[in-house]
């Protein structure tokens, strides 16, 4: 395959820069990374490859339309993965501002300076340019009391959050985009992402934060809520691999085929931490007594379960990882990196 110029917008964040190392390290293609950077993106993630001549990186808010429409004239991409997004459902609820205007604004004007631009295109590269899109399970809502239903590409949608809601909302502006101006889009619907580089106001990082901190491990309600877990390098191979082969407007559901409860996910991370760093913290023997049960968060989705047979089927994709390997090397990584961990504590204080 000739190689491809690739933008990724959201690129300093977990995922992006996961999907961002994978076409480095593991194509020929080239990389435009698109971030604002927020208190979640953090180019420190991408060191392995910043200096590589195949990265170019365009500091920008993806609601400026003129710096997005000087950035596609710039560069000239193929490929178009949109990631950029306010993504933590708690501060959605405190602040839900943001998330309104980056996931649904800011996919808006992504949309029409992105359409813009291909209207422009030769046919050979206009025939072959693709937008993909990023979006979450969390759109279908919660599948409480269905304990033999996952969610697939036909599931209705029903939000819960605003986070969810405005994830929705960019849903529907991609698929009316394909269907008023035949703009060439592809989404991708994923479970819950774990591993290196994630920000620690997500659960797993919070947890090894806080238990190599002697601090409390906060589990909502009574932790029985049910998440699929995808390892983000396996998510970053199937953004890369929906993006070169997916078929246009079709939706995938990613997923790594790990269905656990959260109290389940937060013991699994204790009893890693036990075998690799065993508790020095007076009256601590097992990072286990530290979980605290905090009130449930408002609105919280029970259970969510995604069916992978359309990607797997269609696409030949399949998740590397299982829970058991991925989470200790996620709390290997953190082990090993201790001094990315303080500034980012840093940041958050």
């Amino acid at each position: 395959m000739k190689a491809k110029r690739i933008l990724v917008t959201g690129g300093a964040g977990f995922i992006g820069s996961a999907v961002i190392r994978e076409i480095i390290n593991n194509t020929e293609h080239s990389v435009v990374n698109v971030d604002k950077l927020t208190y979640a993106g953090n180019l420190e993630s991408l060191l392995p490859v910043n200096n590589n001549a195949r990265y170019y990186f365009e500091q920008a808010d993806i609601c400026n339309s003129d710096k997005i429409k000087y950035i596609l004239q710039k560069h000239e991409p193929e490929i178009i993965i949109h990631l950029a997004a306010e993504t933590h459902v708690d501060r959605s609820i405190s602040e839900p501002y943001e998330f309104i205007q980056t996931n649904i604004i800011g996919t808006y004007v992504l949309l029409e300076k992105a359409k813009d631009y291909w209207k422009n295109l030769k046919i050979s590269k206009k025939n072959n340019f693709r937008f993909l899109h990023v979006s979450t399970d969390e759109v279908y809502g919660d599948l409480n009391g269905k304990a033999n239903v996952l969610f697939t590409e036909e599931t209705p949608y029903a939000p819960s959050s605003p986070y969810s809601a405005t994830k929705a909302s960019s849903d529907h502006l991609v698929r009316a985009w394909h269907r008023t101006f035949k703009f060439p889009t592809i989404i991708t619907n994923c479970s819950n992402n774990y591993g290196p580089y994630q920000f620690p106001e997500k659960l797993i990082p919070l947890v090894i934060f806080n238990a190599l901190e002697g601090e409390k491990l906060p589990v909502y309600g009574n932790g029985k809520q049910i998440r699929d877990w995808l390892y983000v390098e396996d998510h970053a191979n199937a953004l890369l691999h929906v993006a070169l082969t997916g078929e246009i407007s079709e939706t995938y559901n990613i997923g790594g085929n790990n269905e656990l409860q959260n109290i389940e996910v937060v013991k699994t991370i204790c009893r890693t931490l036990d075998k690799l760093m065993p508790s020095k913290f007076e009256g601590i023997k097992k990072y286990e007594q530290l979980i605290t049960y905090v009130t449930d968060r408002a609105g919280h989705d029970i259970r969510y379960g995604i069916n992978t047979t359309k990607i797997n089927k269609r696409l030949n994709w399949y998740p590397k990882e299982i829970f058991s390997t991925g989470v200790e090397k996620t709390v290997e990584w953190y082990l090993n990196n201790m001094n990315w961990c303080k500034k980012i504590k840093n940041r958050i204080n």
